[in-house]
Parts: C-alpha cells; structure tokens; sequence
C-alpha cells in the first residue's frame, strides 16, 4: 500500500487559532506504525535496535522542524517572541530594548551664578564617584539640578543627603548635594519588561495627552519606574494636585531629558507639578519651569520567627531574605505593602514543595523601622516607594 505523504499529519498547521504541532511521542507513534507497513508488523523497532533507533531519529528531526517553524511563527508577536526577535519586533513602536543602565542620582549644585563645571564629579561617604553631565552651568539663582550617574556599573545606593563631596573643584563651585534617593541602576531590560512597555508604548502617538506623556515618560532611557497623575478640576485634589496639572513621579532618567519629554508632550493650560523643578527651553528659546518629583523611600523593615525542622540552614534563612526584598523592591511607585501578600516571597517554594518544607512561620511582622514593626500594612504615599535591604530583614529562631 503506497503512503500518501499529504496526509502524514506530521507537520506543523496554522490554523486561525494559531499554530499547532503533534508532539514527539505522537510522531515517533505515526514513523513506527508506517514503517511496520512497509517492512511488516514483525518489525523488531525496540530502541536496543538499529532501525528503532532510526525510527526515533527520523521522529526527532520531524518534531525538531516543528519546534523551529513554532519559534519562528511565535517571534514575529511581541506577546510571543524571545531574546533578539522580541527586541527586533518592538522596533515598529520606535522603542528598544532598554540596555544596562548605571544609577543615577539628582544633585542640587550651588555656587556662584554663571560657574560653569566641565566634566565634573561628586563623591558619596563610600567615595564612590558620580559623573556630573559633560558642562554644566550654575544658573541666576545660585544654584542648579542635575542629573549624576554612578561611576561603578551596578546597583549603587545613595540615600538623600549622601552624595553631598566635590570630587572635582572649580572655582565658583561650593557646595553639592542630592535631595531625593539615587535610582539604582539595572541590568538589560528583561523580555517581560520590554513587553509591558512595549504595550504602553503604543499610546505615544495617541490623541491623548495622559496617554501620550504616561508612553513617552517610560520610553526616556534609564527610566525604571513612574506613574503619573491628573488633576483636571478646578481645585486642589487630595494629593495636593493644583488645579488642571499634571504630576509625574519617576524614578531613574535624566532629569533634563524627563522636564523636555514633559514640556514636549503636556498639553496647553496643563501645569506640572512637583519636588524636582528643571528650567527648558521651548521651541522659541523661552525658558519653561517643570516640574516633577522622585519617589520617596520609604524603608521596609521585617521580623520573621521561624520554627525550623531538619535540613534548615542559614543559606535558607538568606533565600527568604532575598525573596522579601525582591518583591518589595518590585512594588510601583505608591503601592502599598501588604501583610499578607508578604508571606508569599517568605515561603520559599510553599506549592512546589520547596525549601519551606524545612521551617514554619509563626509571626511576621513588618514596618518603617526596627523598633515599630507590627502584624499590619504598611501605607505608602502616591508619591512614595517601598525600599527593602536584606540588612533590614530580621529572622529569629523560636526555641
């Protein structure tokens, strides 16, 4: 009986649905059953024998063309494609992936007026060095904010007040400091971000403006978090908002580089709002004043009590660490820190029957500082963010 190779079934289908394969198994099933009807159904095709193992390569490389043809067909979907097809498809929206960035921080430069700065640097307490912008100028009022970004590649803090050393003297120049918190620098943008932002990105070319300023904002290079908020009444709304502004609060980016975008994108009669105020030049050459804020840390402190059973070690006690910190330190700008969703990253593997089957929690409790932690939520401001360090993550043994 001759084979009829249009109706193997053993390729992969499109369909409306999508794309479709038949698993190895299934096809290793189909390859055996052909070839006992060619060679007989006393065919000895055990895997110990050379046509068995034939059989299994010729379904291999079947199911191997499937999987290829599968990944191709996924890549060219932003919701589907991996690695460099991800990063090529997000090119469409004007967007690319986001690469490592170093942490920056936002430095109130005082002097005298007119100074100008070229390629200067501040240091922290640890003397690690942030690099000034390539010329700068101190402007009327004696003072100026710019963005610094950190020397060292990786995530560097600074909490407010720390990166206040010149590293470089100029004449003119007296004094630095930084207002607000560094943002700390990231690796290369992961494909679950590039997708998020490739799903906000489609709103910068909208008709309206929210929209546009919210894709614009997270498409500004270092730009890790933000959120933005809208006031278009004729009063002051709970957040202190002034009436018809907008506030954004970003953390990472230029400072400059977010006041342009902000200016560029807002619309007529739309003031912004802010801590951080930078002064741009319109289209004319007209100095503009906008306004924007970085988010305040709040830090997160944590108190775990464990019973421990056999097998539990501190590399364990470590693991919770880390996996509080990450999630927190996860959480949007203005999220609040719950309780319960707490114990999730504290029970290591709780589902798959991982780690946490060698320790119990008996209490969690948690807070803004080591002496006030306590079994409830931790309220954060709209402008405000969650900061974990497993420094600040308590775990004591009960007897």
């Amino acid at each position: 009986m001759a084979l009829n190779l249009d109706t193997l079934g053993l390729a992969a289908t499109v369909t409306a649905t999508g794309i479709t394969a038949p698993d190895y198994q299934t096809i290793l099933n189909t390859v055996t059953g052909y070839f006992q009807q060619i060679y007989g159904s006393d065919a000895y095709l055990a895997p110990d024998s050379k046509d068995g193992q034939m059989v299994a390569l010729v379904a291999l490389a079947i199911h191997d063309a499937n999987n290829s043809a599968i990944g191709v067909y996924n890549s060219f979907s932003p919701a589907t494609a991996v690695g460099n097809g991800l990063a090529s498809n997000v090119k469409i929206n004007g967007i690319q992936r986001a690469a490592a960035v170093n942490s920056t921080v936002d430095v109130l430069i005082a002097g005298t007026a007119g100074t100008t700065i070229t390629n200067g640097s501040v240091k922290d307490g640890n003397s690690v060095i942030w690099n000034l912008p390539a010329q700068v100028v101190i402007d009327v009022a004696g003072s100026v904010i710019v963005t610094a970004t950190c020397a060292t590649t990786g995530a560097i803090t600074a909490l407010p007040g720390t990166v206040n050393q010149i590293n470089t003297p100029t004449l003119g120049w007296s004094s630095a400091t930084n207002p607000s918190a560094a943002a700390v620098g990231s690796a290369d943008e992961t494909d679950a971000a590039l997708r998020a932002r490739q799903a906000i990105s489609v709103a910068l070319p909208s008709l309206t403006p929210f929209e546009a300023i919210d894709g614009a904002i997270a498409n500004i290079g270092g730009v890790t978090r933000h959120v933005l908020f809208e006031n278009d009444t004729g009063s002051t709304d709970g957040n202190g908002l002034p009436a018809h502004s907008i506030s954004a609060v970003i953390e990472g980016g230029d400072a400059t580089s977010i006041a342009d975008t902000l200016r560029s994108k807002k619309g007529q009669g739309v003031s912004t709002y802010g801590t951080t105020s930078i002064t741009v030049p319109d289209e004319y050459g007209n100095p503009q004043v906008i306004s924007f804020s970085r988010p305040i840390a709040v830090p997160v402190f944590i108190s775990l009590t464990l019973t421990v059973f056999t097998g539990y070690t501190s590399v364990i006690g470590d693991q919770i660490k880390a996996a509080i910190a990450d999630y927190i330190n996860s959480l949007s700008i203005g999220s609040d820190v719950l309780l319960s969703r707490v114990y999730s990253p504290a029970n290591l593997g709780a589902v798959s029957g991982g780690a946490s089957k060698y320790y119990d929690i008996n209490d969690l409790s948690i807070g803004t500082s080591a002496a006030a932690v306590a079994a409830g939520n931790i309220d954060i401001a709209w402008d405000e963010s969650a900061s974990c360090s497993v420094d600040d993550i308590l775990i004591q043994v009960a007897s």
